[in-house]
């Protein structure tokens, strides 16, 4: 992937992300837009910022990430500033992750704070709503994102972004002709039980992977392009069988031994509003 400083490139770390096929992604995204881009599952926002559209809804289910892209986008460097004075320690690192913040700029500097010490990059809350990742340990900070000027680059990236805490059918439903939804959902298959399969504190459901195929059924006919990034996994392949489906292929990198990734496939379904498939087909 392109890494020129000038670019804005994502400035969380977020497992499950799209840095790695960001910029395919977009690639496939960018002549179908002619209106607003939707991306209802935020995380670490790569496609975005691959894509750096003039329009864009920007949501997610989770309102502290939601709220500390909303401090990053208005001061960026008072937000880093902060984050770089608080010691890298696990007994701060602890504090923090147990200390609920007082307003949303502190809430941001703690987001931020925790994200670049945690374990993995990972974002995880329990049935409570509580963060409950342990301290990364090692190199871990947020001394990179003041190199080349990289958090205040992807902060003027968001200058023309809305932002919105919302479940994700909400932009799908609001989409209109002209309109590209991306959506990156926390991968669900069927009768799987894994309680880490989380959309913010609430299980994302085999339901809801069904409520997200139809809902991007619904919008591409309505004339908006939908494009979901989803597992491999036979009855997710099921789920969408009457989209177009593209392979994508990756090397899992959430366990912390290095001995445990290896490569994943994963799969970008398409619903494409019927003129642009007649369009296609003809071509």
């Amino acid at each position: 992937m392109d890494t020129d400083p000038i670019r804005a490139l994502p400035f969380l770390r977020w497992p499950g992300g799209k840095t790695w096929a960001a910029d395919q992604i977009a690639a496939r995204i960018r002549p179908h837009l002619k209106g607003t881009y939707y991306e209802p599952f935020l995380g670490g926002g790569a496609v975005f910022f691959a894509l750096a559209p003039e329009r864009a809804v920007l949501s997610d289910l989770n309102a502290d990430l939601i709220n500390t892209y909303i401090q990053i986008r208005d001061d960026a460097a008072g937000i880093l500033d902060e984050v770089l004075r608080i010691p890298v320690t696990r007994e701060t690192y602890d504090r923090i992750r147990q200390t609920p913040a007082s307003d949303a700029r502190a809430a941001a500097v703690r987001f931020l704070y925790l994200n670049r010490t945690a374990f993995s990059g990972l974002y995880r809350l329990n049935r409570k709503g509580e963060f409950n990742v342990p301290f990364g340990g090692g190199d871990r900070n947020a001394v990179t994102l003041a190199r080349n000027n990289r958090l205040a680059t992807s902060s003027r990236a968001l200058t023309g972004a809305t932002f919105r805490a919302r479940d994700f059918q909400v932009s799908l439903d609001e989409a209109s002709p002209g309109d590209v939804v991306f959506c990156d959902p926390t991968y669900t298959v069927a009768h799987d039980q894994n309680s880490f399969q989380r959309y913010n504190e609430r299980v994302f459901s085999w339901s809801d992977q069904e409520r997200l195929a139809k809902h991007g059924r619904l919008a591409a006919k309505r004339g908006a392009a939908v494009f979901i990034s989803n597992a491999a996994h036979r009855s997710v392949r099921e789920l969408y069988a009457d989209a177009e489906c593209e392979v994508l292929h990756r090397i899992s990198r959430v366990s912390g031994n290095t001995n445990h990734r290896r490569p994943v496939e994963e799969c970008l379904f398409t619903f494409l509003p019927k003129r642009e498939i007649k369009h296609t087909s003809r071509s």
